[in-house]
This record gives structure tokens, sequence and C-alpha cells, in this order.
């Protein structure tokens, strides 16, 4: 396997946890004989600084002749007072606009050694394990027209979707559920809004494809709730963008930390890979950071992109062993009543080299 991988580090804790992540993955690569090519280039506000733009055009030209991207996280205080279309969050916009990923992916799992992380009881999260699927380039945030008018005091966002692209990422949605436990949970707001109702009635269009997968319906109101009470009666939850962005990060309660949570967005030119959490200005630069949601979206690369899938378990498999070994970082420990120890993000990411190097060595005997 040769992959070419664009690193895009970005802002705040961005190059800490993806400098792991590529430390990860070069190790999975020299064991298994594969060939992985790093080039970096700027996003986010470290463009804006040095480039005078969030997305240089470089950077653009390298993500898309490359095989992935891999990006850390975008974002400062410092930004919040230029124009939206100028700002960190835009560069990224703008990625994923010209990538063309579709599908965003975003696994929330619980991990039984976290259950004292999350402020759910552990009888409520023991065996959680959802793939949401988001789509990433239609509804609120990119609808038009969409303008805050100062002079008039007024403001508006377009929520807009077609059928063709409720069915290209509802496709996906279902092929992966087909190969999990078979069951989809569609969510909408379909007692009030009309994209609501395009949105229904083209999944169960959809689902008419895949006869093996049960499909369910719920408001997005009502989902919030059941994600918290129930979070095991689901498997793949298909969302639009707004409601994705929500109930995903809502559901790193499950896991007992936002740190955690990898996702992946395919189905364009160029599949793009981020952990879930933000910039996280405040810890950059004293490795603080917990490095394993980007570990984690490397596993996601080597799956997705690579089509390597032994290997991405060996990467899953190691982070739930350095866990059980009771290794934390920070944001994992809250009162640490059992005292274990605390790694920096470079000694977590070490630690789970270390075991996934094992891992493979074992299997490869």
């Amino acid at each position: 396997m040769n992959l070419k991988i664009l690193v895009t580090a970005g802002d705040g804790i961005g190059p800490e946890v993806t400098n792991e992540a590529v430390a990860v993955l070069r190790e999975v690569a020299e064991l298994g004989g594969h060939t992985i090519q790093i080039d970096e280039k700027r996003i986010g506000g470290v463009a804006i600084v040095k480039d005078g733009s969030p997305l240089p055009k470089d950077t653009l030209d390298a993500a898309l002749a490359s095989d992935a991207v891999l990006l850390g996280a975008v974002g400062g205080n410092e930004f919040n007072s230029l124009p939206p279309d100028k700002r960190p969050e835009a560069g990224l916009l703008q990625l994923r606009a010209a990538l063309g990923g579709f599908a965003n992916l975003r696994p929330a799992f619980a991990f039984k050694e976290l259950a004292v992380n999350s402020p759910l009881r552990p009888e409520i999260i023991d065996g959680a394990d959802i793939l949401f699927v988001r789509e990433l380039l239609g509804g609120l945030y990119f609808g038009q027209p969409r303008e805050w008018n100062k002079t008039t005091g007024e403001a508006w966002n377009t929520m807009r979707y077609t059928r063709d692209e409720v069915v290209r990422v509802a496709r996906i949605a279902f092929e992966l559920a087909s190969k999990r436990r078979k069951k989809l949970t569609s969510v909408d707001k379909a007692n009030v809004l009309e994209v609501s109702q395009l949105w229904r009635a083209t999944v169960n269009e959809v689902a008419a494809e895949f006869p093996a997968v049960t499909v369910e319906h719920q408001y997005v109101d009502a989902m919030s709730m059941h994600l918290m009470n129930q979070p095991r009666n689901y498997d793949v939850v298909l969302t639009e963008n707004l409601f994705g962005d929500i109930l995903s990060d809502e559901s790193a309660v499950i896991t007992g930390s936002l740190g955690m949570l990898p996702s992946a967005t395919i189905g364009g030119k160029v599949n793009l890979y981020e952990p879930v959490h933000g910039s996280a200005p405040d810890i950059a630069g004293k490795g603080l950071a917990n490095p394993l949601g980007a570990i984690l979206t490397g596993a996601l690369i080597l799956r997705h992109s690579g089509g390597l899938e032994a290997e991405a378990a060996a990467i899953e498999s190691s982070v739930r062993k350095v866990l059980e070994q009771g290794f934390r970082t920070p944001d994992l420990t809250r009162t640490n009543p059992q005292g274990f120890p605390v790694l920096s993000t470079k000694e977590m990411g070490a630690k789970v080299r270390e075991t996934v190097k094992a891992e493979l060595l074992a299997t490869s005997r």
C-alpha cells in the first residue's frame, strides 16, 4: 500500500495531536511494509498570519493531489473579530467543499475503562457503539441566501436540500449499517420543516434498496434525549448537517471526553479526516492535549483510504489496551481517585506506538 497523506495541523493543539497520529501511522507502515508519504501545509489561523488566507492555494492544491488529508484543528480567539469568510473556520469549510466529501462519519463508543469520566451512569452507556453519518455539504451551513443585515437588524440563513443530496448520503449510511448491526435511525424535524419532510421521504425511498436494514425515524429534539437515556439502542444514525453537528458533539459524553472522538469525511475527490475536538488554545503547547482522537482518526485513514482493515483495527485495539492498563491524559482523569498515571501528549502517543507494535508483531508470527 502506498498512501500520500497531506497533514494540515492547523491551530492550537492541532500540531501536537497530529504529530502523534502521524507517528503511529509511520509505525504501522514500517511494520507492514507499506509506504506512507507525508506532506505538511498550513490552514486556519496560522495560515491567516503567514499567508493572509485561511486556506492558501498551495494547501488546496496539495490536498487535491493527495490520497487523504489529516486535519488537526482550526480556530483561535484572536481571529473572532474577522468577517466570517476570513476566519480560520472558513478555511475548513472551503476545504470540505473543494474536496467534495459529503458524508461525515463520527463514531461514538463507550470505553468501559472511561465510564467514570461520563456524566451518565455506567449501566446506561455500557456497550454503546454509534456511528453518526452526517450530511456535510448542504443545509443551513451552505444554503443561500444568507446574510446579517446590521442596518435593518435582521439575519437569515437558508436550510436547503435536494433529493439527490439526500440519496447519496443515505446510501452510504445504509451500506455502513448493513456491515454493522443492520439498524439505521434517521433524524429530522419533519413535523415542522418541509426540508425534513423531503429528507424523510427520500430516506424511505433508499431504504427499499436495503431490505436487511431496519429503519426508524426520530425527531431531533427527541433524539437528543434518547442519546442520553438509551444510547445502546442506536447503531447508525443518519442526519442532516446542523442536527448531526449538534448530536455527534453531544455524544462525546458517552465516551467521556471530546478528545477521544475521530471523524472521517468521505464521498468526494479526497477523503478528509479530523478529530472531533477543537483547537483548545488554552492548553496548546503545554503537553496536556489528548492525542487519542487524532490517533483513532489515523485508523480511519487506513480503513477508508488505505483499505487496511487489520491495521486500523490494531490501532483501535491498542488504544483500548492502553486505557485498560490505566494510562490517562489529563482530560480523562477528572478527580483520578484510582491514581492512574497521567501522561503528556507525547507520552500517550509513545505508549500507543509501543502497544500497536507489539500487537502487529504478535499477529504476524
